[in-house]
């Protein structure tokens, strides 16, 4: 099923809409925090791969998938 619903307006995924959303969302904010305070030098090559996931994730679990929403 869906973690993820489409945007109102624009391109890409919302707000989580399913437990599994809400996980991948709050793990995506602990490493994009906490990673940097605890390596510095490493941030970058973990932040980068860990993003790249999350939009992966978050394009592969949209309910409707991404298409552009415009304003009607």
């Amino acid at each position: 099923g869906a973690w993820f619903a489409p945007k109102r307006f624009g391109y890409g995924a919302g707000l989580p809409i399913a437990w599994q959303g809400w996980a991948v969302l709050v793990a995506y904010l602990a490493v994009v925090i906490g990673v940097p305070r605890l390596w510095p030098h490493a941030a970058a090559f973990v932040v980068i791969p860990a993003t790249i996931a999350v939009v992966w994730v978050a394009y592969a679990k949209t309910r409707g998938g991404w298409t552009w929403r415009g304003w009607r």
